[in-house]
C-alpha cells in the first residue's frame, strides 16, 4: 500500500448526515435507533466487501494499490512523456464510463477557462471529450481542432473502448482515423492512443494490425468504475493533473470504508441512509455541488447510481424493480429553479450537498456602491456568499422536513477528488448488497444496443430492425 502524502486531518472528506435523522426532519428521517440496530448488518456487509475486494467485478477496488497502481501509473506516464511534448489538442473518444469520468476529472481539476488559455499558460493540451454522436457537436469540435492544427501534427486521439464495437465510439474512431490517415498517411499511428482490452476484441485486433499505442482496460473493472484506471488517468496526466494524488486519496478513503464501525465508515453510513430513506419513499436522490467545478461529478454519479442499482430482478431472480433516480443540481443556480419543487413538491427526495471549505481563489465584493440595501455584501467574498446560500438552503429544507446530507471537501484538489470517487463507488457496492442485486451488470442497456445494430444494418441483427418497426411502426398520433 502506498504511503499517503497528505496530512489526514487537513484533507479528509467529511459526511454530515444529521439532517437525515428524525430529530431534524421528523417522520421523514431515520431514527437513531434504526442506525444502532443496523450496525451488526452493516458490519457483516463490510466483512463481505473486505473479503471480495479485488476479486471478480470488484477489481476496481485494487486500482489505488499495489501492482495494479504501479503498472498503470508507469505505463501512463511513459506514454505521456512519449507523446506529450508540443501537443496542442487531445481528443478523447468514449461514451458512458469511458467519458464521464474523464470529463469530471478535467472539470474538477483544471481551470474553467483551460481550453481558452494560450499553450504557455496551460498544463497540457486542450482537451475535447466527444461523448456523443450528435453531428453538430462532433463537427464543430473537429472544425475547431483543425483550425489550430490542420495537419493533425500536434493532436492526439485517445479512443477508449474495451471491445471496439460500441457504435458511438466506433463511428467516431472511424471518422478520426480517416482524417488522420488523410493528413499523415502511415505516420498517423503515432497520433493514436487506444485504451482497450489487453488481449482480445475488435479494437485490440485493430491496434495490433495498425501498431497503435495502447493502455489496458483492466479485467474486472466495468466502465462506470474505471475512472481511476488508465481510462481516466491517461487524459488527466496529459493535462497535468496529479494522478498519484488522485490514487492516494482513493486509497485513503478505501481504508476508511473498510472500517467495521459504522460511525467511522462513510460509505457504509451513506448506503444505509440512502437505502433506508428509499424504503420511506425517498426514491429520488439529488447531488447538488456548491461548486461549478464539481458539477460534472454529479453526472458521473448519475451513471454510477442508475446503471448499478436500477435492476428489475434481484440475484435470486425475484422481480424487485430496484433503484432510485439520481438527479443533479448546482448551487446556487438551482436554488432558483429546483428548490421550489424540493421544498413544496412531493417529499420523495434526499438531497446531497457538496461544499468546499476553502476555495483557492476567492473574490472580494468591493465597497462604494452606496446602496443601503446592498451594504451587507460589501467586503464579503463570493465564497462566503456561496456558503451562506448553501447553509440557508439546508435550513429551508430542514424546515420543510426534507432529508439532506453534506459532503465537505476541505479544499478542491486531486487528493479530495480521489476520495470522493472511491467513496461513491464503495457506497454503490454496499447498496447493491443491501438491495440483493448485481451492481455490476446492465442488462437493460443491451436492447437499445442491439436494436441500433439492426437499424444500422449490421449483419446478424437484421431481425431487430423488423422488431423495432413492428413495435413502433408509423404513428397517427402526431400534431403538426
Amino acid at each position: 500500500m502506498p504511503c499517503v502524502r497528505y496530512a489526514k486531518s487537513m484533507t479528509r472528506l467529511r459526511l454530515d448526515y444529521a439532517n437525515c435523522l428524525t430529530d431534524r426532519v421528523g417522520e421523514h428521517g431515520l431514527s437513531p435507533n434504526l442506525l444502532n440496530d443496523a450496525e451488526p448488518v452493516m458490519n457483516t456487509l463490510t466483512h463481505r466487501l473486505n473479503q471480495s475486494k479485488g476479486t471478480g467485478w470488484e477489481r476496481w477496488r485494487d486500482l489505488p494499490f499495489g501492482e495494479f497502481r504501479q503498472s498503470h501509473v508507469k505505463q501512463v506516464k511513459a506514454i505521456v512523456e512519449q507523446v506529450g511534448p508540443n501537443i496542442e489538442n487531445l481528443i478523447v473518444l468514449g461514451i458512458g464510463g469511458s467519458a464521464l469520468g474523464n470529463i469530471s476529472l478535467h472539470n474538477a481539476l483544471l481551470p474553467a477557462t483551460y481550453n481558452l488559455q494560450p499553450s504557455d499558460l496551460r498544463s497540457g493540451p486542450r482537451v475535447f471529450v466527444l461523448d456523443n454522436v450528435d453531428p453538430g457537436y462532433v463537427g464543430q469540435t473537429l472544425a475547431e481542432v483543425r483550425r489550430t492544427d490542420p495537419d493533425f501534427k500536434n493532436t492526439i486521439v485517445n479512443v477508449i473502448s474495451k471491445s471496439g464495437e460500441t457504435a458511438e465510439t466506433a463511428s467516431q474512431f472511424m471518422i478520426l482515423r480517416s482524417m488522420l490517415r488523410n493528413a499523415l498517411g502511415e505516420n498517423h499511428a503515432a497520433r493514436i492512443v487506444a485504451i482497450t482490452d489487453p488481449s482480445q476484441g475488435t479494437m485490440r485486433s485493430i491496434c495490433d494490425d495498425e501498431g497503435y499505442t495502447t493502455l489496458p482496460v483492466p479485467e474486472g473493472v466495468g466502465g462506470r468504475f474505471s475512472v481511476l484506471s488508465p481510462v481516466g488517468l491517461f487524459s488527466a496526466a496529459m493535462c497535468g493533473i496529479d494522478i498519484e494524488a488522485l490514487l492516494d486519496g482513493a486509497a485513503e478513503m478505501d481504508g476508511r470504508c473498510s472500517e467495521p464501525d459504522l460511525k467511522k465508515n462513510p460509505a457504509a453510513m451513506l448506503a444505509l441512509l440512502l437505502m433506508e430513506l428509499t424504503k420511506k419513499g425517498k426514491t429520488n436522490h439529488v447531488l447538488m455541488p456548491y461548486c461549478n467545478a464539481l458539477y460534472s461529478l454529479a453526472d458521473w454519479f448519475r451513471q454510477l447510481w442508475a446503471e448499478s442499482l436500477g435492476k428489475r430482478v434481484d440475484v435470486d431472480g425475484n422481480e424487485v424493480f430496484a433503484g432510485a433516480t439520481p438527479i443533479k443540481a448546482l448551487g446556487t443556480t438551482d436554488q432558483h429553479s429546483q428548490i421550489q419543487l424540493y421544498r413544496d413538491g412531493p417529499n420523495d427526495k434526499v438531497i446531497g450537498f457538496i461544499e468546499i471549505e476553502q476555495f483557492e481563489n476567492d473574490v472580494t465584493i468591493p465597497s462604494g456602491l452606496g446602496v443601503e440595501s446592498l451594504a451587507y455584501l460589501e467586503g464579503a467574498t463570493l465564497g462566503q456568499l456561496l456558503m451562506a446560500e448553501k447553509r440557508a438552503t439546508e435550513f429551508a429544507l430542514v424546515e420543510s422536513q426534507r432529508p439532506n446530507f453534506t459532503i465537505t471537501f476541505p479544499k478542491l484538489d486531486a487528493h479530495c477528488v480521489g476520495q470522493f470517487i472511491q467513496l461513491w463507488e464503495i457506497t454503490t457496492a454496499y447498496s447493491g448488497l443491501m438491495l440483493n442485486i448485481d451492481a455490476y451488470d446492465q442488462p437493460a442497456v443491451e436492447t437499445g444496443k442491439v436494436a441500433t445494430f439492426g437499424l444500422m444494418g449490421r449483419e446478424g441483427f437484421r431481425d431487430w430492425k423488423s422488431n423495432v418497426e413492428k413495435a413502433l411502426g408509423t404513428s397517427d398520433n402526431v400534431i403538426v
